[in-house]
């Protein structure tokens, strides 16, 4: 093969740091990369940067970037789905898995689900109307999840309820690197500050979730559950 091919890339992955500085921190787009090359297989390194000190580690390459940032040979890219893009686009099948999902309903599932907690949670103002709103989008992610895919329909026609481990099949995918993160600080923020956590009898989201417990690729990413109760302390608005 061409020298190029046989060298691995050097890749540098900064993402958050934890309150102690040290720790991966609460950021679910850098825990989104952070999945998505563990996925890939790819070696790389991961540097926690403080932001209330070490900013002054991205000035030489990425000057006023918000993380994270990575590194690849030397070349810095910026903006979480524009690296994602491009890590697809280099790191590619047959030497590196794809990520990309095989149904385009499994990229957008859920994807309001964040920004509809983020309301519920800052607004103490129309708060049971805000929860329904959420739940809504929690109970579409059920269903999708629930309801099998064409591939499984095709093994086992007669099939009632999904079987499937993630969003698009029994593999992790670019999908999940970016709704798991954020499911994660759903159920976490819910539970902690509204003593509301995402409803047992959503028995997909459930399954999916405990799936994804089991994977060294998101437990491994996932920042402690106190840096997250802690990162939105300042943000949660009592009803």
């Amino acid at each position: 093969p061409p020298p190029s091919m046989a060298e691995k890339p050097q890749i540098q992955l900064f993402v958050k740091a934890s309150e102690d500085g040290e720790s991966v921190g609460h950021c679910p787009f850098c825990q989104r990369l952070f999945m998505v090359l563990l996925l890939k297989g790819v070696p790389f390194t991961l540097t926690t940067v403080d932001v209330k000190r070490a900013l002054d580690v991205l000035k030489d390459f990425a000057p006023g970037a918000q993380l994270p940032v990575l590194l690849y040979n030397g070349d810095p890219k910026t903006d979480t789905v524009n690296i994602e893009d491009f890590l697809e686009d280099r790191l590619a099948p047959p030497m590196f898995p794809s990520l990309v999902p095989q149904y385009k309903e499994s990229r957008l599932a859920g994807n309001d689900i964040f920004h509809k907690f983020s309301t519920f949670i800052k607004n103490p103002r129309g708060h049971q109307a805000l929860q329904r709103s959420l739940l809504r989008a929690l109970l579409k992610l059920d269903e999708y999840l629930s309801a099998p895919l064409e591939y499984e329909l095709a093994r086992e026609p007669h099939l009632r309820t999904s079987q499937r481990r993630f969003l698009d099949g029994d593999h992790l995918t670019s999908a999940d690197c970016n709704l798991l993160p954020k499911l994660n600080i759903v159920q976490i923020v819910c539970q902690h500050y509204r003593h509301f956590g995402i409803p047992k009898d959503l028995r997909g989201v459930w399954r999916y979730l405990n799936n994804a417990s089991e994977t060294k690729e998101f437990k491994y990413t996932c920042p402690n559950s106190e840096e997250i109760v802690q990162a939105y302390r300042s943000v949660v608005r009592s009803p």
